[in-house]
């Protein structure tokens, strides 16, 4: 088992006014998490604001509206997070994301809505995890979870930006755990499967589907995470609904001993020059 964190159980989550967003940070609060919603929208972030507070009287729950990809306004959201929540922020979500309007292949898409879907969902998790960064490393411990897919490691026939930005939001995974593990900062990939939400409901690709994944399961994973018992997969990336907290603790060594489940290049063997 994975030791108990010393970071504050406070979390911040973006993305949190509606969709998966909001599923976590409810998911959250049950769990017992004071916390920071983040998102563009203000109503919807007083709505899940107003259902936490219904449902657990006294839990600290700020809401603090900014667009991911302005830094000054993640800067504020994180400065106000930090002085609001008792501790400090000890998890940040990085849950805010976009897909792009048309599902369509490169050529007959519009670059500047691939361009879009890219900035937002690299972007902001950048901004976010600089942010937070500082006051986690003063504390000496803290834990970042990035949303990602399995579109960051499968190529598709469709959402070319989609699929780029979650590559590169996993290359961010394991650029902040190989720079900050060391010094009490751990990061995870979290896939949390197909959940319903208004934007997979309009997605083509899933037109017909009855197979949804629950977000209570990214939210297990989420709470075991920033709860310390992970952390000996920091900078891996798992998938909710098909990982579960006890079977990748059963294999937390399988996959460090091979360095499984990591963004990295396939060598064709021990005599690769670019392995």
């Amino acid at each position: 088992m994975g030791a108990m964190s010393t970071a504050p159980r406070t979390a911040l989550v973006t993305g949190a006014g509606r969709g998966i967003g909001r599923g976590i940070a409810l998911g959250l609060a049950a769990t017992g998490w004071e916390l920071a919603l983040v998102g563009r929208t203000p109503e919807h972030l007083d709505a899940v604001a107003a259902e936490i507070r219904a449902a657990h009287p006294g839990r600290t729950v700020l809401t603090l509206p900014a667009d991911v990809t302005d830094t000054a306004q993640v800067s504020a959201a994180v400065a106000a997070a930090e002085d609001g929540l008792p501790g400090g922020i000890g998890l940040v979500v990085n849950n805010a994301g976009v897909i792009e309007r048309q599902e369509t292949d490169l050529a007959a898409d519009d670059v500047e809505d691939v361009w879009r879907v890219i900035e937002t969902n690299v972007r902001g998790p950048l901004l976010v995890s600089h942010a937070v960064l500082p006051g986690m490393l003063a504390r000496g411990s803290g834990h970042v979870v990035n949303i990602n897919s399995g579109s960051g490691h499968r190529p598709s026939g469709v959402y070319t930006g989609y699929g780029i930005s979650k590559g590169a939001l996993a290359r961010l995974t394991t650029m902040i755990n190989a720079q900050y593990a060391d010094r009490g900062v751990t990061v995870l990939d979290l896939a949390p499967g197909v959940v319903v939400t208004d934007m997979t409901q309009a997605m083509p690709l899933h037109d017909g589907r009855e197979q949804w994944t629950p977000v209570s399961a990214s939210v297990e994973l989420i709470d075991a995470f920033g709860s310390g018992r992970l952390d000996a997969l920091s900078g891996r990336f798992v998938r909710a609904g098909t990982d579960t907290v006890d079977s990748l603790l059963a294999h937390a060594e399988q996959i460090r001993d091979r360095d499984a489940r990591t963004l990295r290049l396939a060598a064709w063997g021990e005599d690769d020059p670019v392995a």
